[in-house]
């Protein structure tokens, strides 16, 4: 089994509002589309209604790797991998997911993450065996493998009310 665990945990202070009550139903929206088995919202600085399992990270402020980890505390024991993407990524592209996915059941490896450009993004798949002391900086300072997912657009980063403004036309795609 494969499942989705979505970072919304942090406060938004650069958007000056919860974020995540805008960016989440476009982000499930897509996960939707995708070939997974279960999705956890992960959230913490605010409390905001969703449609999708919740779990609170309390450990919010230490990093995203905290989030990660209460989003896989969350996860069954049949699960053997989880999708990490953004609450601020409206974007993802569905067949990002199941590309980095695809690669990761290839065997690519442990952490196996979308690239745009040659840079690592996101949706980022990380295997059971890392979720044990994944670290509070995400895992940014794990080497992952990168698929390449131009072709399917970025999934953007949205931290402010401009760049809301700036793909606002391109969310109900």
């Amino acid at each position: 089994m494969i499942a989705a665990v979505v970072l919304a945990a942090g406060e938004a202070s650069r958007f000056g509002r919860p974020k995540q009550e805008l960016l989440l139903p476009h982000v499930l929206g897509r996960l939707a589309r995708a070939r997974l088995d279960d999705v956890v919202v992960v959230l913490g600085a605010h409390h905001v209604e969703v449609r999708a399992r919740v779990v609170t990270c309390t450990e919010w402020e230490r990093g995203p790797g905290a989030s990660a980890r209460a989003g896989f505390a969350a996860l069954g024991p049949q699960v053997e991998a989880a999708v990490v993407c953004l609450a601020d990524g409206p974007l993802i592209a569905p067949a990002a997911i199941e590309r980095v996915v695809a690669a990761w059941r290839g065997g690519a490896g442990d952490l196996v993450a979308a690239s745009y450009g040659g840079v690592r993004g996101h949706p980022v798949v990380v295997g059971r065996r890392l979720w044990t002391g994944f670290p509070d900086d995400g895992g940014r300072s794990l080497a992952p493998v990168l698929v390449p997912c131009d072709d399917l657009g970025a999934p953007e980063d949205v931290d402010t009310e401009a760049d809301l403004r700036r793909i606002e036309g391109l969310l109900g795609e």
